[in-house]
């Protein structure tokens, strides 16, 4: 079944995430792939996440494509003009990538090159209305384009601990109407807060993907608590975590994540797992959350 298919037919979906390398050395990042092969049912790879100059995500989704996974190609409009958003996105049609995630994307004075000029010619509801043209035939000053129809499944991202909730759903609401099948969140440390999240969203129907991100330390808390909007890491997570030694920080971090994937499961149709950097430690956390079964090199990803 393709990631298409699995949301049609109401599958509880994990996603996880890989991030491409500084430099053409695909080797570990493929790797890292092998490790969750038939475990999950999508791979997001980012593009030039947190504004930092890395290897194309159209490239690596092309990789992992011919190897048989099932990539999530992102695609944020800070980068590139109308053009080029479009010539990328047909060009994934071309390489086979079926998934797309659409995203504004970061400023640029948060990465490596802050001098760097944005484009954000279009935003993510914009996008997504372009892309539904294309799948239409058209590009978006109504050209028509040739032969075969590009097909996508796409989704969106929101932010389900932003404070006030209202902007979110109304923007919610319009990412759905331009063509959003799925919605991966924000990372979610507190469950009451998804829960209040999901009573204001009852009226939309779509498949929700929770947040799953990977607390390296309290200092990271504490740091995320601070400066990453809509994210609340609760006191007790952060105890948790500042009670084990360094050497055991990475058991604890998946006990936790674990935790809350068992409890959100329930809640809503699937996790999205983001390692940043652990991504060796995500079959552990598979295991220990009980999802996708364990890893078998018989199984191939869909």
């Amino acid at each position: 079944m393709t990631f298409k298919e699995k949301i049609q037919a109401g599958k509880f979906l994990v996603t996880s995430e890989i991030g491409p390398p500084k430099g053409i050395e695909t080797k570990i990042i493929l790797e890292d792939a092998e490790l969750i092969r038939g475990r999950v049912d999508g791979i997001n790879v980012t593009d030039l996440q947190s504004s930092v100059m890395r290897l194309g995500s159209l490239a690596v989704c092309s990789l992992l494509k011919q190897k048989g996974f099932e990539p999530i190609f992102q695609v944020t409009c800070r980068d590139r003009n109308r053009l080029a958003l479009q010539s990328d996105i047909l060009s994934a049609a071309a390489l086979g990538i079926e998934n797309l995630l659409i995203l504004t994307g970061d400023y640029t004075t948060l990465g490596d090159h802050p001098e760097a000029k944005p484009v954000f010619d279009l935003d993510s509801v914009q996008l997504l209305q372009v892309v539904c043209k294309l799948q239409e035939g058209f590009d978006m000053n109504g050209n028509k384009l040739e032969g075969a129809l590009p097909k996508f499944c796409v989704g969106a991202v929101v932010n389900p601990g932003a404070d006030p909730i209202e902007p979110q759903i109304m923007k919610m609401e319009k990412k759905i109407e331009a063509g959003a099948e799925f919605f991966q969140t924000q990372a979610v440390y507190d469950i009451k807060v998804f829960e209040n999240f999901l009573s204001k969203i009852k009226h939309l129907k779509t498949t929700i993907l929770a947040g799953i991100v990977l607390l390296k330390s309290a200092g990271m808390a504490r740091y995320m608590n601070k400066n990453v909007a809509g994210v609340t890491v609760p006191q007790d997570l952060i105890d948790e975590m500042e009670s084990v030694s360094k050497e055991d920080r990475q058991k604890k971090s998946i006990e936790i994540a674990a935790g809350l994937i068992k409890q959100l499961k329930p809640m809503c149709q699937g996790v999205h797992i983001m390692p940043i950097g652990w991504n060796k430690e995500v079959p552990l956390l598979l295991d220990a959350a009980e999802l996708g079964g364990r890893f078998s090199p018989t199984i191939c990803a869909t």
